[in-house]
């Protein structure tokens, strides 16, 4: 996925859940596939779920980085009707691997991207019923700094430039164009920022029987316009 991504070895991960939480030593551990693009994924035992930034970095940032996303996981938590993972713990590098990782809980079921909901009206006003939850949480008087996703959609008409040149062969490119150059005009709905979850792509979306029964990656909840 990335070319100086870290290695992270079951053997590694094992190593590492055993000596740091003796009470999960004698919990099976297995690698979770597909894995993610930011981080490598393992589940320990039947209810937990372990994650491993592939990304190299600083022990401290990627440390805060992972406190953050715990906090926005707890803020979520119980908020809406959907099942969320929650923060259990933050593990310390070692046997190899130079950073911090975490454990949540795990969410069973399959995501959006195996068992697509697409033709599923119910699905729809689930997703919209969570997004209106998520803005409904207080911000706690944080305001969005323009950076991340969010902001002005028109300072992203590089990438997108890059995304329709290079989906000829896979999209109706013409009519995708067309759709953002309304939508990056779009004024801005909101008098102020409000919550929302950052990357609700389909690989985030837990569904069952045609509905909405979970969302993943819930440490990119955070203020937006």
């Amino acid at each position: 996925m990335h070319a100086d991504q870290l290695n992270v070895s079951l053997s590694t991960v094992r190593e590492l859940v055993g000596g740091q939480f003796p009470g999960w030593r004698r919990l099976a551990v297995k690698a979770v596939k597909p894995a993610g693009t930011v981080n490598a994924i393992f589940r320990i035992g039947d209810g937990l779920t372990a994650r491993f930034p592939l990304r190299p970095g600083d022990s401290a940032s990627v440390r805060r980085r992972l406190e953050s996303e715990a906090a926005a996981a707890r803020g979520l938590a119980g908020r809406t009707r959907f099942a969320t993972p929650e923060p259990v713990a933050i593990g310390e590098p070692g046997a190899g691997y130079p950073l911090p990782w975490a454990v949540q809980t795990w969410l069973p079921g399959v995501t959006a991207a195996e068992d697509d909901p697409g033709g599923s009206v119910a699905f729809a006003h689930d997703l919209a019923e969570f997004i209106g939850g998520v803005r409904a949480i207080g911000t706690g008087g944080r305001v969005f700094r323009g950076r991340g996703r969010g902001g002005d959609l028109r300072a992203h008409d590089g990438w997108m430039q890059t995304c329709f040149e290079r989906s000829g062969e896979l999209l109706d490119v013409p009519r995708l164009r067309r759709i953002w150059e309304v939508m990056r005009e779009l004024p801005r709905g909101a008098a102020v920022d409000v919550m929302s979850h950052g990357d609700l792509i389909p690989g985030n979306l837990i569904v069952s029987a045609g509905r909405l029964a979970g969302i993943l990656d819930t440490g990119d909840v955070a203020t937006r316009p």
